[in-house]
């Protein structure tokens, strides 16, 4: 089977209120990735968007993207969760051998909607939506107190993960303005505003508009547009039951299998010593560190280590450094593909040859994928 290879890709640098309409913010990612890559829009075979009509206001909103996204009279599809399972599926078009080019890409505009609210219309509506008592912030709540309760972790070392991804995303060209914070301390985090106990509004990241847009070939097509692919060697994803009470909100089996199965597929046995970066999509700082547990960058409760022992964690600030629902996770896979190709300018890695980035849907991290990624010829 033909490898299948990252060949370009383009993020909008993200803001609080864009003064851009939809259309246009969607049309400069995709024709940044066909840029990147050097092709036109003739090239591209399907196109895979990630939206959602919730967000969006409207039912099957991405009929209003087409032409935006350079789908016009092509094969076109979306995925309503995060732009890493937009990837996803568009890996499992290429590996199919119908398609030759998949265009990538996920937005979102949350100043033009309530997020945390419309995230409500995701909860069961015959209990949960009636009291609207799970929503965001409680369940990020719940979560960092299982992980705190039964780790006997301080909440300091939720904070210092804080710390580091706003720290990294003052060196983040493309982070959201408002989130690089070069001199936070521990205790600014512990001083912010209590959103739901013991989670904190500097734990959590900040909302903006953006798009990002990622470019798929078989790895033929790959090595005719650059000398320098990032391969996906492997993936997994996996999704656990939606009750908060049926799970351990301390632990992500979701992403424990999704590890395994990516890291099965790409041979790596010790991902602690194989992999050089890892960006990890946590809806808070304690989530990050849950998910990168889980995926086996270090032991149950220790995820702080991470900081000082192991691949490096997040160098771009994660979703600390612009969080665009639709968006973050394919993000990841970009920021991570940076890395490897030594374009993530202002906080690049040395020598990076292997990477993991993944992304989630759900409360508490329902619903994980993970992908690993290795550069190509040089």
């Amino acid at each position: 089977m033909e490898k299948v290879g990252i060949v370009g890709y383009y993020q909008v640098k993200p803001e609080l209120d864009a003064m851009m309409s939809p259309y246009e913010m969607i049309y400069t990612a995709v024709k940044g990735a066909l840029n990147s890559a050097k092709l036109k829009r003739k090239d591209i075979t399907t196109v895979v968007s990630c939206t959602n009509d919730y967000y969006d206001g409207k039912t099957i909103s991405n009929t209003f993207k087409v032409e935006a996204g350079g789908a016009y009279m092509k094969d076109e599809s979306k995925v309503e969760m995060d732009g890493a399972y937009a990837a996803l599926y568009g890996l499992y078009r290429i590996l199919s051998g119908n398609h030759k080019l998949a265009m990538i890409y996920g937005f979102s505009m949350p100043s033009c909607f309530p997020y945390e609210i419309a995230r409500i219309l995701e909860t069961d509506p015959t209990f949960d939506r009636q009291i609207n008592l799970l929503n965001p912030y409680t369940a990020g709540g719940l979560q960092m107190k299982s992980y705190m309760k039964t780790y006997r972790v301080p909440e300091e070392d939720i904070a210092k993960i804080a710390v580091h991804n706003l720290k990294n995303s003052s060196k983040n060209l493309l982070a959201l303005p408002d989130a690089q914070k070069a001199g936070i301390t521990v205790q600014d985090i512990l001083n912010s505003k209590v959103l739901s106990a013991p989670l904190r509004e500097l734990m959590y990241p900040m909302l903006c508009d953006g798009a990002t847009a990622l470019i798929l070939a078989p790895e033929r097509q790959s090595l005719k547009i650059t000398e320098n692919p990032v391969w996906i060697t492997g993936v997994g994803h996996c999704q656990e039951t939606y009750y908060l009470g049926d799970r351990d909100l301390s632990v992500s089996v979701s992403m424990e299998k999704a590890a395994e199965k990516a890291y099965k597929l790409a041979e790596i046995n010790d991902p602690k010593n194989e992999i050089d970066v890892a960006e990890i999509f946590g809806h808070t700082a304690c989530e990050e560190v849950i998910l990168a547990e889980a995926t086996g960058l270090c032991e149950k409760g220790k995820g702080v280590y991470l900081l000082n022992d192991g691949p490096v964690l997040n160098p771009s600030g994660g979703a600390m450094s612009a969080f665009t629902p639709c968006a973050c996770g394919l993000t990841r896979i970009v920021e991570a593909a940076k890395q490897i190709r030594g374009e993530a300018e202002g906080h690049q890695i040395s020598d990076v040859k292997k990477a993991v980035a993944t992304g989630q849907i759900g409360f508490c991290a329902q619903n994980n994928v993970l992908f690993v990624l290795e550069g190509g010829e040089k």
